[in-house]
Order: structure tokens, then C-alpha cells, then sequence
């Protein structure tokens, strides 16, 4: 068995000849030209798919190789995986994989028999070994082709570079040197996720958050590491979608992603080296910022306005302030995909990625502040107990100076809940399920809540911003705030009540669990992010 670790990007048609005469490329040891033809199997009802292995018999010159892949840690556009590969003899032959339990499944007369080619894909692949320092050998490889399945046709233009020996840090090196000429986005979907998605005829829903398996063997770097992987992987899965489709869901769903992973920066601060901080908050405030703005033009016109209108038709002043809002809301949505197209979104995700995954790899010292504890206590668990204890501290604060006069105070414990239900998400496999997930409710509910009111609250500056000067629709920002008032009024008494009620509020606590558990089973459904 060989793991296969790389980074695959895609790459505009229109810029391969860019990357073709990059200077880089003349630094290479090696350059090798194939025509490659690939056919994918799986059993009808796709049992392969569904179990996490891919099945490939790839033509290569007039040899046929047969590989099997199986499912590993994919995150933003980094994989690692278990590969194993063999001459085919014209028939499928799995002795080779040592996963006995793989090898069984894979031998049962049940998918054996059943296997049939679902999707194939052809390109020609040009390809670089750069020998570098301290025995890192990489391989790039241009793919420039198609995938085809039922009928249909894409292409295919991408970059992928594998680790063949050394650190991985090289990978991300030779990326951002890459992306520095040429624009360049981590790609999440595999060749094969693409075949099968046009084979299925699917569009992808906008991605939430998905579970993150952790253990209490891992160390609090590894936990982060993990973490802040799987937010960037949600963040590029809504990628795509958010450029081709106007649901406005993936782009808030890739703010949420942004916004998950600096909580999770400010949860593991202490742990981290003192510069870390300041090297990854930067890029994640650049593409939040035009995410955000999006966001609100969004909120404001489905949540705010139209229900008015919804409710008064006949009102023209009403319709005339919604074109303005609009108007508004297209520009910031044109400007935010202006970031997503822009080579410099690339270069932001990518330094991302280098960050997110090399911190396990130089297990940085922590620094001696007021939470050099933290860093003494190795255990997850205990790291994840204090950290949580904290937030719940910090939230009990808030929660004594909120006052329903001032909406500032009620943003402030809104953002304390929000923290401490993310860090409740992100360490929930190290906790009791029953009191995690009624926790974790409790909190989204009451989030949920804290979020409309600062909508509210929010919405007069930036509907007076869309009306400007025009009397008629500063008069339709009045029928809207008064629409809006017995609603608003009545979010403010009800959440009086929960605020009294966070007083009670318990943490689960935390067992040495050694073994990954999913937290699917503590969310029973996912949560909309209240923001």
C-alpha cells in the first residue's frame, strides 16, 4: 500500500499556457507526457461509492493498471489517502490490498460479479519531478481532458501535485509560487466525485458544516489542525456552486465556514505560536468582508422587506424601496464573486491550507501567557474542558449586562453564544451525547433568536442607505419599521426570559474517549447559522 498525498487545483482553460511558460517548470528533473484513459467500476446501486472506494482501471501506453482508493482525509483540496495499485490481467484481482477488511468486501460474489464501468475519463497529462533539498521529490501534473457519464461531458483543466518523498510543507510552497502568476483555487471534488456526480445528474446543495471526527489521543494541535481543514473544505465545497447559482445559501454558508474557523483561532490561541494569529486573521477578514455584505443585502431583502410587501402589495412606495434594495444586493453579491474569481481568492486559500496543515507538523511550543497551563496539559480533553468552561464564563458575563435598551449588549452575548456552541460542536465526540445535543439546541435556539433582533436592530441604517434621499422611500422605511415593531417588541420579551435561564446552563463533561466518534448523532438536524 502506498498513501498518496496532494494538493489539486483547478486551472482556467484560458490560463494554461501561463503555467506552460512559467519559469518553474524549467527547474524540473524530469518531464513526462502521457494520454491517459480511465474507466471507473462500480455495482449498480453503487455499493463503492457509498462505502468510500474507488475502483479505477487506467490505460497508460498499451498497459491497463487497476487501483483501488479508498477513503482517507480530503480537505479543501488536500488528500490523504491508501492507494493500491497492479498490473490488470483482465480481470479484477484484490490480493494485493493488505486492508484485509477492504480486501474482503471487495472479494464478495455479491460486488465482485456486479462490478461495470459507471464513468470514464480521458486527458492528456503532462508531468514535472522536481528533486528538491533534504530528499522532497514532488510530482506536478497538468490534466487537460474530460469526464464522461451518462450521456454528458465535462472538461477537465487542473493541477495536481503529489508528494512522492519528503515534508508537505513542499507542496504548499510550490503552490504559492505557482499561484503568485497564475490563477489557482484548491479543488475539494476528485475526478472521481466529479464522474459520479455526472452520472448520478446531482447539483450540489449548499454545504454545511460537517461533523469533524476527534479523539481524545490526539494532541490540542492535531485537534486544531483537524479543525481548520474541515472549515476550509466547507468553505471551497460552496465555492463553485456560489459562482454558477444565485442561491444566496453557499456564499452564507462560506461565510460560516470563515467564521467557524476563527473561532476555532481564538479557541486554540494559546497553544499556538505567537505569530500564528496574526499571519491567518488577515486573510480570513479579506474574504469575509465582501462575503459579509453580501450576507446582510440578502438578510435584509428576504427577511426584512419583502415580507412587508408580502403583507401590503398594493403599496408602491414599498416596491420601489425593494428595487433599491435590489439594486444593492446584486452589486455586493457581483462584488463578492468578483473576490471568488479574482487569482488572489486562490493565493488567500491556499496560504490557508499551509497554515491549517503544518501546524501538526512543527508542534509549536506554546506561548508563556496567562494560559501556559494550557500548554503543560497535552490531553485534549482537559485542554477542551478549561477552554469550554471559559466560554462559559465569558457568556454568563455577557448575559448580566445585556440589556434589551441597549442592542449593543445583546451583540455582544449573541457572539458569546455563538463561540461557545462552535467550540460545543467542534469537541462534542469528546462529550455525553444527550446533554451535548440538548446543549447545543438550547444555544442554537437562543442564537436564533439573538440573531433577529440584531437584524432588526441592524436593518434602519442600511434601509435609510438604499432610500437615500428620496421622501417616498424614507416614508417606506417607516412602514417597515413599523410592520416590523410588534415582531421585534415581542423577541425582546421572549428573550428576557432565556437570558434569566442561561444561568442553569451545565457542561457535559468530557471523557477520555480514545476512538473518533462522528458527532451526527448530537445534531440530529443542522442548525442554519444565525448571523
Amino acid at each position: 500500500m502506498a498513501e498518496e498525498i496532494e494538493l489539486k487545483l483547478t486551472l482556467p482553460e484560458a490560463a494554461q499556457r501561463a503555467l506552460l511558460r512559467h519559469p518553474l517548470l524549467k527547474q524540473a528533473a524530469r518531464k513526462e507526457v502521457h494520454r491517459l484513459t480511465n474507466l471507473y467500476y462500480d455495482t449498480p446501486d453503487l455499493a463503492l461509492r457509498r462505502r468510500g472506494i474507488a475502483l479505477r482501471l487506467r490505460a497508460k501506453g498499451k498497459l491497463w493498471l487497476q487501483t483501488v482508493k479508498c477513503a482517507g482525509k480530503e480537505a479543501g483540496g488536500i488528500s490523504t489517502r491508501p492507494e493500491w495499485e497492479t498490473p490488470y490481467a483482465g480481470h479484477f484481482d484484490f490480493s494485493m490490498i493488505d486492508d484485509a477488511e477492504v480486501r474482503a468486501w471487495l472479494e464478495r460474489p455479491k460486488i465482485a460479479t456486479r462490478l461495470a464501468p459507471v464513468f470514464e475519463t480521458r486527458f492528456r497529462r503532462i508531468a514535472w519531478t522536481f528533486e528538491l533539498p533534504r530528499g522532497t521529490r514532488i510530482e506536478l501534473a497538468l490534466d487537460r481532458g474530460w469526464i464522461a457519464a451518462a450521456g454528458r461531458r465535462e472538461p477537465i483543466s487542473e493541477i495536481e501535485i503529489e508528494l512522492i518523498t519528503g515534508a508537505a510543507e513542499a507542496l504548499f510552497a510550490l503552490a504559492q509560487t505557482l499561484a503568485e502568476r497564475i490563477p489557482l483555487v484548491p479543488a475539494p471534488l476528485s475526478k472521481a466525485d466529479r464522474g459520479y456526480a455526472l452520472f448520478m445528474q446531482t447539483t450540489p446543495a449548499p454545504e454545511r458544516a460537517k461533523p469533524i471526527p476527534l479523539s481524545a489521543a490526539m494532541s490540542p494541535h492535531a485537534a486544531f489542525s483537524a479543525i481548520a481543514l474541515a472549515c476550509l473544505d466547507q468553505l471551497q465545497r460552496n465555492h463553485a456552486p456560489a459562482l454558477e447559482c444565485d442561491d444566496p445559501e453557499y456564499i452564507h454558508q462560506m461565510r460560516v465556514a470563515l467564521r467557524r474557523l476563527r473561532a476555532a483561532l481564538r479557541l486554540f490561541r494559546s497553544l499556538l505560536p505567537a505569530d500564528y494569529s496574526a499571519r491567518m486573521r488577515p486573510l480570513l477578514r479579506e474574504l469575509m468582508q465582501p462575503l459579509g455584505r453580501a450576507r446582510d443585502y440578502d438578510v435584509l431583502l428576504a427577511e426584512i422587506a419583502q415580507p412587508v410587501l408580502a403583507a401590503l402589495p398594493e403599496e408602491p412606495r414599498l416596491a420601489a424601496l425593494i428595487g433599491s434594495i435590489t439594486e444593492r444586493c446584486s452589486a455586493a453579491r457581483r462584488h463578492a464573486r468578483h473576490l471568488l474569481r479574482a487569482p488572489r481568492y486562490g493565493q488567500i486559500v491556499i496560504e490557508l491550507l499551509a497554515l491549517a496543515h503544518g501546524i501538526t507538523a512543527a508542534e509549536p511550543e506554546g506561548r508563556a501567557t496567562e494560559a501556559s497551563a494550557d500548554v503543560v496539559t497535552a490531553e485534549l480533553p482537559a485542554f477542551a474542558q478549561k477552554r469550554l468552561k471559559r466560554l462559559r464564563r465569558s457568556v454568563l458575563a455577557l448575559a448580566s449586562e445585556a440589556d434589551a435598551a441597549k442592542p449593543e449588549t445583546l451583540h455582544a452575548l449573541r457572539i458569546g453564544i455563538k463561540r461557545l456552541r462552535y467550540a460545543l460542536e467542534f469537541f462534542a465526540p469528546l462529550a455525553a451525547k444527550k446533554p451535548t445535543r440538548r446543549l447545543l439546541e438550547r444555544l442554537a435556539e437562543l442564537q436564533d433568536v439573538l440573531g433577529q433582533i440584531n437584524d432588526l436592530a441592524n436593518a434602519g441604517a442600511l434601509l435609510m442607505a438604499c432610500a437615500g434621499s428620496d421622501p417616498a422611500l424614507r416614508e417606506a422605511v417607516s412602514l417597515i419599521a413599523g410592520w416590523h415593531g410588534p415582531r421585534y417588541q415581542k423577541l425582546l420579551a421572549a428573550v428576557r426570559d432565556d437570558i434569566e435561564r442561561l444561568g442553569t446552563l451545565r457542561l457535559p463533561r468530557l471523557h477520555e474517549c480514545h476512538q473518533p466518534v462522528t458527532i451526527a448523532a448530537y445534531v440530529a438536524q443542522p442548525v442554519t447559522e444565525a448571523e
